[in-house]
């Protein structure tokens, strides 16, 4: 399993960077790829909600199940299953410019077979060519203007 991390002080309260994090229409804003939430337990994002996700990644369409394990204004943390394993967490403290946050995204082949290690693969090329902190600057930006 490789893990990225990116942080950043985003000019916005825990509060709003959360917002921007559980909010389903916000995420296909700062996703580093398009994806469509095909269902959701609720409206947001919230500890024990589930959701089913889809999308393409590496020109192959993908879905997978996420579970939320911790949604609040100290962090959201969620595992998505699919042909790639992805473990998330986004730290939040607050600081006198506003929020720290700092993101971490550990990825695997989500099952055994050569497509899942290509597509871990393409996924972790991503986040080596910058895609985790182009994230975590566009919900920063995002949060600021709530």
């Amino acid at each position: 399993m490789s893990t990225w991390t990116e942080q950043l002080t985003a000019r916005a309260r825990p509060a709003a960077v959360l917002d921007v994090l559980t909010d389903p229409r916000a995420c296909g804003r700062w996703a580093p790829v398009d994806f469509e939430v095909q269902q959701l337990d609720g409206d947001r994002l919230r500890a024990g909600s589930r959701a089913r996700v889809a999308g393409r990644l590496a020109g192959r369409q993908v879905g997978f199940d996420v579970e939320v394990l911790a949604a609040d204004e100290e962090r959201l943390a969620l595992l998505a299953r699919g042909p790639v394993a992805l473990d998330v967490e986004y730290r939040l403290r607050p600081v006198a410019a506003g929020s720290e946050v700092h993101a971490s995204v550990a990825v695997q082949p989500g099952r055994p077979g050569l497509g899942a290690r290509v597509l871990a693969q393409a996924t972790a090329a991503l986040l080596s060519g910058g895609a985790l902190k182009t994230t975590v600057a566009a919900i920063a930006r995002e949060a600021a203007l709530l």
